[in-house]
């Protein structure tokens, strides 16, 4: 298995344009919000007796990721936390203010997020990663966290 080291310096290879780096700030958060949210709308017949918060396509989702990222990076992994949790907050908060269905506010802001993602790579010159290896979905969050850390000195 590759090292989060190995897979944020491939993931780097495609995003080295300013405008293209300031597109996935704002784009990739959007788009794992918006991709937990669409999960959350999957119903889960067996899920009767388990609250929904807990038993949803969504929540069962940001619990492989952080799997998946603790296997990468623990540091890494336990800076997600708190996003997804705050991301599945703020999803079941909305679940319960909005009158139309969850799923087509999530599918709306996901389209207009991947048009951004687009763009950025297109001003950038390169292909998205995740056409080389779709795993690359799951890296881009984590090279903003990865970011993050090497901005406020955090081994990772």
């Amino acid at each position: 298995m590759r090292s989060a080291i190995e897979w944020l310096d491939d993931y780097s290879v495609s995003h080295q344009n300013p405008a293209n780096k300031l597109l996935h700030w704002i784009c990739v958060p959007v788009i794992v919000w918006c991709v937990i949210g669409l999960l959350w709308s999957v119903p889960v017949p067996a899920a009767t007796y388990i609250p929904h918060v807990i038993a949803n396509c969504g929540s069962l989702a940001v619990v492989g990721a952080l799997i998946y990222y603790a296997l990468l990076s623990v540091p890494l992994a336990l800076g997600a936390l708190p996003v997804l949790f705050a991301m599945l907050w703020s999803i079941e908060r909305l679940e319960h203010s909005v009158s139309m269905p969850l799923w087509s506010v999530f599918a709306t802001l996901f389209v207009v997020a991947w048009v951004g993602q687009f763009t950025g790579h297109a001003i950038e010159r390169q292909r998205p990663s995740f056409f080389k290896d779709v795993q690359f979905l799951l890296i881009g969050p984590l090279w903003l966290l990865a970011a993050l850390y090497r901005q406020l000195g955090i081994p990772f």
